[in-house]
């Protein structure tokens, strides 16, 4: 598979992007402009004749191009900042990303963006720009279940209905969202649901936001809080070393020590029920945290979130009285990046990041 990352400074942005015409400039001139920024996916991917499946091949130029209807909606400038599948994205990616979007929408002239984005990854992505970015201007995550080569494409009708999102006045105030198939999901929500059929993001019990119909937006809902947290002008090479680990049915905790040892600087327990391990993945959770490791426990559970509730050993309430944090309602892996964005901002210091935590909807007060 092809794994290439496109960077392009700020410098060059204009001369790297591309305005879809319109055959009278006059209507083009009253029209919004929305940034579109391209870092690959199945939006971007058509199937190799050679192997059968799917690899990079669309530039954002073409995936504008092959949108109908796009040039009466909005100025679009393109902007390349990746070309991988999102199987291959990395939180030090997403830091990159999160920057690069901020200095795009600094642009007074561009009154949002769209970020064309793999499905596999896009849940967690999203939440990291909501959680990092400085913009209050929409920003919208959108891509495709199949590829440009299908017989059914779905990427031109996603973006055209992305784009109509990030301009409409009736689609504010919602943070970081995730539009596909019509439907607009909150960033902290959303979770990838199917492995292949395009109505895949859903929101659980939270619902959705609305939907775009036609030309406009149908608000449904109103997001339910924001976590903000700015990243340093700076980045290191390397973001905090997080790994996310499973609880399961005879586990032995081996994991939890042999990524303490390995030097994590802080874990996510994915626990079953509202929050629950047994003993053996208790005592190595005891294990970090007796090393001064911050340890998050979340639930591999759909709905609902981690609660406090049972006091046995490994249960929740044992768990937050050895000085565990509770999740909340992220899914593990958007705990795992909260986790990774609150110790690059405050290092160990668990009591500010345990602040952090208590924001999280269905956290624990």
């Amino acid at each position: 598979m092809m794994n290439r990352l496109l960077l392009v400074t700020w410098a060059s942005l204009f001369t790297l992007a591309t305005t879809v015409a319109l055959a009278d400039d006059a209507p083009r001139a009253s029209l919004p402009t929305v940034a579109v920024i391209t870092t690959g996916g199945t939006i971007a991917e058509k199937t190799d004749p050679k192997t059968g499946g799917a690899v990079p091949a669309v530039s954002g130029k073409d995936l504008v191009a092959a949108v109908p209807g796009l040039e009466k909606v909005a100025k679009v400038v393109v902007v390349a900042y990746s070309d991988i599948d999102s199987s291959h994205m990395t939180p030090e990616l997403w830091a990159g990303l999160s920057q690069r979007v901020d200095k795009v929408l600094s642009n007074p002239k561009i009154v949002g963006a769209v970020v064309t984005h793999g499905t596999d990854t896009m849940a967690a992505g999203s939440f990291f720009l909501d959680a990092t970015l400085k913009t209050n201007k929409p920003v919208v995550f959108t891509g495709a279940m199949n590829d440009a080569s299908s017989a059914n494409p779905d990427g031109p009708g996603n973006i055209l209905n992305a784009v109509i999102q990030a301009t409409s006045k009736n689609a504010q105030n919602w943070g970081v969202t995730v539009t596909l198939n019509r439907y607009i999901n909150s960033a902290s929500e959303v979770r990838k649901t199917h492995t292949t059929n395009p109505q895949t993001f859903e929101s659980g019990e939270k619902g959705y936001l609305g939907y775009v119909f036609g030309d406009h937006v149908v608000r449904i809902n109103e997001r339910v809080g924001r976590i903000r947290i700015p990243l340093p002008k700076k980045l290191p090479k390397k973001l905090p070393k997080v790994p996310l680990i499973a609880a399961y049915a005879g586990a032995d905790g081996s994991l939890v020590r042999a990524a303490v040892d390995g030097g994590a600087e802080g874990l996510v327990v994915e626990g079953v029920g509202a929050g629950n391990v047994n003993a053996e993945i208790n005592e190595a959770i005891h294990y970090a945290l007796a090393k001064k490791i911050p340890v998050v426990i979340t639930t591999r559970v759909y709905n609902g979130a981690v609660e406090p509730v049972y006091g046995d050993q490994g249960g929740g309430r044992d768990l937050v009285k050895e000085g565990a944090m509770l999740g909340g309602a992220l899914i593990s892996p958007k705990a795992r990046l909260l986790l990774i964005i609150a110790l690059l901002k405050h290092g160990n210091d668990q009591k500010a990041i345990k602040r952090v935590f208590s924001q999280v909807r269905g956290a624990s007060r």
